[in-house]
């Protein structure tokens, strides 16, 4: 086996799904705590500067209390490296949400027991679904009050339509939560609360050990229900999981540490390693020699002390070492490779050399754009990587006038980040900003108070969409652009984008120019 073959087949690029307040930020914690990544879990119930979470580092985030941008983590445990991609577990950044999805070899789902599948869990898996993205579902907070397992289970089966195969199983629920049998090993380590050693292995539900250390009433129960399981529960299947057809379902309780080794240990065994990603000429297998990668997220700021940006590029293919130059397939130049970063949240580090799978950070000075290819010098152009139509458009102005001039670029970069849709329409001299959700508003603002220095104000518009405008020809562009002017913008990248004061304006102006598409999404590319 090669050196790229050995590398890649050891690395797990994951990234964790849900609703918000489901755990998924402590589980994060949990997994680098296990990985051995950090010392202690910022747990959100310790006090002062340690009480936020080490993930959720943007301003906004340590104020509010939820995830709003995806953070990368990078970790070894066993024999693996992994790079964990945090999401944004708010559904007003879904759009965020979705192109980190694009970077990822699987993803884990987290699901509150005492909640079941909520609206937001449902829509991302629907992400993953027309991805392909295999799915491990985790069933968190069993110490509280929760569902019972086997109503947890008809639940995620009916819900979205996968066959569910339990690897652990939960001694008690609540305040008698003990933790979680391992179905496929046949055996129960049993922890102490918030421990990460193992105290005691039980081997085999007959193991006497199980009638010591447990009350007889749970153990009774335990026997009951793996039999149950065993007896109605599809056996895992690895292959129906890769295929996306099965979803592993592990219990636990991440705040307790309970069921977090046996998913850790899931992931090592049984999650892709990279797979090959969809570009419009072929497919890029990650065992190839040249190194091919794509833009999946640009972050501007990361360090408030130093006015960075950072590209965040998933690598398909090839080893990739520092001072390497890679063709920059938009742009048609070649660019240098000096200072490329490996994360661990806000901490980084000069990546000397990545193989597929990993995900590096690249300072960028603005030439570097989502869905944007780095290669060795094909032409390639990776599929998948879309921009959305926004749902909500408000006007934006400074409220200091001596730093309107600003104001643009600010937005620009921003813009560029996928941070939100900004347009500067034809006539006036206003710009808009469109949204997926409305808690966006509230972000930009700050970060833009915070970061550029500049006080901004929203003003509602009568604005029903925004709609990228294609066609066949020139003419015909310019023959739709001279009639709807009042109606025309240009988006960061200098697209025509028509905005739309209702459903009717939409329409008519698709019945009046059939030859003209309005499209809800843009590949970036």
């Amino acid at each position: 086996m090669t050196f790229l073959a050995e590398q890649t087949a050891h690395r797990r690029t994951f990234a964790i799904i849900s609703h918000p307040d489901a755990g998924k930020t402590t589980l994060t914690e949990k997994l680098l705590l296990f990985g051995g990544a950090i010392q202690m879990a910022g747990a959100v119930k310790a006090r002062g500067e340690q009480r936020r979470a080490r993930s959720d580092w943007m301003k906004v985030e340590r104020e509010r209390g939820i995830s709003v941008a995806s953070s990368v983590m990078t970790y070894e445990y066993k024999s693996c490296t992994f790079n964990l991609l945090d999401t944004p577990g708010h559904e007003d950044f879904s759009e965020d949400t979705y192109r980190v999805l694009t970077a990822v070899d699987s993803a884990v789902m987290v699901i509150d027991a005492a909640k079941g599948i909520e609206e937001r869990t449902r829509k991302l898996f629907e992400i993953c679904r027309l991805r392909d993205v295999p799915i491990i579902t985790f069933i968190n907070k069993m110490d509280r009050d929760s569902q019972d397992p086997f109503a947890l289970l008809s639940e995620i089966e009916d819900t979205l339509a996968l066959e569910v195969a339990p690897v652990t199983w939960p001694i008690g629920s609540g305040r008698d939560f003990k933790g979680c049998y391992d179905l496929l090993n046949d055996r129960l380590v049993l922890m102490e609360r918030g421990a990460t050693a193992e105290a005691e292995v039980c081997n085999g539900l007959d193991d006497k050990k199980l009638d010591e250390l447990l009350p007889a009433d749970l153990v009774a129960k335990l026997r009951e229900d793996v039999e149950m399981v065993r007896g109605v529960c599809p056996a895992f299947d690895r292959q129906a999981y890769l295929e996306g057809i099965q979803t592993p379902v592990f219990f636990g309780s991440a705040v307790n540490n309970f069921g977090v080794r046996e998913l850790i240990d899931g992931l090592v065994a049984y999650a892709p390693s990279p797979r090959p990603q969809p570009a419009v000429s072929r497919k890029i297998e990650p065992t190839e020699d040249k190194v091919t990668g794509f833009v999946f997220k640009i972050q501007a700021n990361m360090d408030p002390k130093h006015r960075d940006r950072i590209a965040f590029v998933r690598l398909c293919s090839g080893h990739f070492q520092r001072g390497m130059k890679l063709l920059h397939v938009r742009s048609g130049k070649y660019l240098p490779m000096h200072n490329p970063i490996m994360f661990l949240a806000q901490e980084r580090e000069l990546a000397d050399e990545a193989v597929p799978g990993d995900i590096i950070g690249l300072p960028n000075h603005g030439n570097l754009r989502i869905g944007d290819a780095l290669t060795e010098g094909e032409q390639l152009t990776f599929t998948g990587i879309p921009s959305f139509a926004p749902e909500l458009l408000q006007k934006i102005r400074s409220s200091d006038p001596l730093k309107a001039k600003h104001l643009g670029k600010a937005l620009q970069q921003i813009a560029e980040e996928g941070g939100a849709s900004v347009f500067k329409p034809t006539m006036g001299t206003d710009w808009i900003v469109g949204v997926v959700g409305a808690l966006q508003f509230d972000v930009l603002a700050d970060r833009i108070r915070t970061e550029y220095e500049i006080p901004v104000i929203f003003e509602p518009t009568s604005l029903y969409t925004a709609r990228w405008v294609k066609s066949e020809t020139n003419a015909d562009m310019e023959s739709f652009v001279n009639a709807n002017r009042a109606a025309m913008a240009t988006d960061h990248d200098g697209e025509w984008v028509f905005l739309a004061r209702n459903a009717w304006h939409l329409n008519k102006a698709k019945e009046d120019f059939p030859k003209i598409k309005l499209l809800e999404t843009r590949q970036n590319a």
